[in-house]
C-alpha cells in the first residue's frame, strides 16, 4: 500500500480511506478491468457496425478482440475464466461499505461486485444478442443461442489457445450457417 500511495501520489491513509484495505484496492481494480473490458465488447460491436460489417464479420471481430484481451490482461483472463492463482487472488464478490455500511445503503461504484464468469458470458451473450438481433437469422431463441455459443467458444480458446485463428473463423461462420433457415425449409 506504501508503494501504491507514493506512485498515485497521494498517503497511505488517503488510499485507505479511499478503498479501506488492500483488497478493496484490488476489487477496485479488478473491476475497473472487467469494466473496460465490457466497454472494449460494445466498442467493437459498435466498430464493426459502422463499417458495414456482415454478423458474421462482427462476431469474428468480438472474438479476435476478446482473445487479444485476455491474451494481453491476465485480469481479464482470470475475470472470463475464473482461474486464480496465488499470485492473482480472486476477488471477493463484493467488498462492504467503509465503516460497514448501514444496511440496505447504496454501494459505490468502487462497492459493485465483480461478476462471476458466468454473470461475464450472460453480459457479452446478452450485448451481443442486441447489437446483432437485425443481422441474426432465425427466431430469437435460436439467436441467443447462437450468441450463446459464440461466446463459449471464444472462452474456450482463451482457456485452452489454439495455434492460428482460422478453427475460429470457420466454427464461427459454421455456426451462423446453422443458424440460417433453409432455403428448402422454408419453401415447403
Amino acid at each position: 500500500m506504501v508503494d501504491v500511495a507514493a506512485a498515485a501520489g497521494v498517503s497511505r491513509q488517503t488510499l485507505y480511506n479511499e478503498f479501506g484495505s488492500k483488497e478493496g484496492l484490488a476489487q477496485a481494480l479488478v473491476r475497473r478491468e472487467i469494466d473496460g473490458y465490457l466497454a472494449g465488447v460494445e466498442r467493437t460491436l459498435s466498430g464493426t457496425r459502422r463499417t458495414g460489417a456482415d454478423a458474421g464479420g462482427r462476431l469474428l471481430a468480438l472474438v479476435a478482440w476478446t482473445l487479444r484481451a485476455a491474451r494481453g490482461n491476465p485480469l481479464v483472463r482470470a475475470a472470463l475464466t475464473g482461474c486464480w492463482s496465488e499470485q492473482l487472488p480472486a476477488p471477493a464478490r463484493h467488498v462492504p461499505a467503509r465503516g460497514g455500511g448501514a444496511p440496505g445503503a447504496r454501494r459505490t461504484e468502487r462497492e459493485r461486485p465483480v461478476e462471476s464468469p458466468a454473470e461475464l458470458v450472460d453480459k457479452v451473450r446478452d450485448g451481443v444478442l442486441r447489437a446483432l438481433a437485425e443481422q441474426l437469422p432465425g427466431a430469437p431463441a435460436e439467436r441467443r443461442r447462437v450468441c450463446e455459443a459464440v461466446t463459449r467458444l471464444t472462452l474456450s480458446y482463451v482457456v485452452a489457445p489454439a495455434a492460428g485463428g482460422e478453427d475460429v473463423e470457420r466454427m464461427v461462420r459454421g455456426l451462423l450457417t446453422v443458424s440460417a433457415p433453409s432455403r428448402t425449409a422454408a419453401g415447403r
